[in-house]
């Protein structure tokens, strides 16, 4: 690409035979409302600017209202004798139960990400 650009080049110079013959500047395309464009571009600049100032202005409000609000804290459920919570250790070990929990993890993982 960059020899045949250097061909053209050269080709062009060795026809012109010295003359140097200003390059003429390319033709600017027109479109059918190119003629009011720039007002119409700094208009809907500005005025989608000041929507994005109004909307964080509004978010930031809408964030520190709803963050200032307390949530309820409920009571702590009783320990019912009949629910049969079992409270002491795996027979296997707690070693174990995280070893399978970190291959069943990681399994999972791999089976999202490279499938």
């Amino acid at each position: 690409m960059a020899m045949a650009m250097m061909r053209s080049g050269i080709q062009t110079a060795l026809r012109r035979g010295g003359r140097n013959i200003a390059p003429t500047a390319p033709s600017k395309r027109g479109f059918a409302s190119s003629s009011s464009s720039h007002h119409d571009d700094a208009y809907e600049t500005a005025k989608w600017e000041k929507i994005t100032y109004l909307g964080i202005a509004t978010c930031t409000i809408f964030a520190i209202y709803t963050l200032s609000k307390g949530h309820p804290h409920f009571d702590e459920p009783p320990a019912y004798s009949y629910m049969h919570i079992r409270n002491k250790e795996f027979p296997w070990g707690m070693f174990c139960l995280s070893l399978i929990l970190l291959i069943n993890f990681w399994a999972l993982n791999r089976v999202l990400l490279f499938d």
